[in-house]
């Protein structure tokens, strides 16, 4: 099993580098690190008494995963979680936030596992998901990845400016599909065809 630290440095690499796309929500992006969370954290990398996308481009690596252990994965109580959920629902925290922790709680209800959906990480949601795990070890890290990229299908269903995040411009999947996938066993993700009949609607 991959370190805390492990896992936030492979979400580092899969974030890549600086980007300001004007249609991300995030804004100005740096491995996963947004403008918006640097301001949050009063961090001025470049320590020139302004916050802006100056101090983002100049985020290394190191502190980006930093970041990520101590205000994606330590904060909200990810830890509580069973292990082979860390995974998976800290790479989404970092993607959506708290969102992250909607998906699962939304899952543990369709579990009947009755839990508040309020997006945070209480005793109620870690013992849910704890049970959960218990009864359904062999799937529940593939429910939580199906859940999510069901969410992010859904999301570029609604906003069609987001729609190039889960399909490419040759009409594969996108990356936010991709990214999902990666927490989803083999036998569960979507053929080309698959993914090509979910998208068609899009034009």
């Amino acid at each position: 099993m991959q370190t805390v630290r492990q896992i936030a440095e492979a979400i580092v690499a899969r974030e890549g580098g600086f980007v300001n796309d004007p249609d991300d929500p995030g804004g100005a992006t740096n491995f996963g690190v947004t403008l918006g969370t640097l301001r949050r954290l009063d961090r001025d990398v470049t320590g020139d008494g302004r916050i802006d996308a100056r101090d983002v481009q100049a985020l290394g690596q190191d502190e980006a995963a930093g970041i990520f252990v101590d205000h994606y994965f330590e904060a909200p109580g990810i830890r509580r979680l069973p292990e082979p959920l860390w995974p998976t629902v800290f790479d989404m925290y970092v993607n959506a936030g708290s969102r992250a922790v909607v998906l699962l709680q939304r899952l543990l209800n369709d579990m009947r596992l009755p839990v508040s959906v309020d997006g945070m990480i209480g005793p109620q949601t870690a013992d849910a998901a704890g049970r959960a795990y218990a009864a359904a070890p062999d799937h529940l890290v593939d429910a939580y990845g199906i859940a999510r990229r069901n969410y992010y299908y859904a999301l570029a269903d609604a906003r069609p400016n987001l729609r190039k995040f889960a399909r490419r411009r040759d009409g594969g999947k996108g990356g936010w599909i991709l990214r999902a996938e990666e927490f989803i066993s083999d036998r569960y993700h979507l053929s080309d065809a698959d993914h090509a009949a979910r998208v068609a609607a899009w034009g």
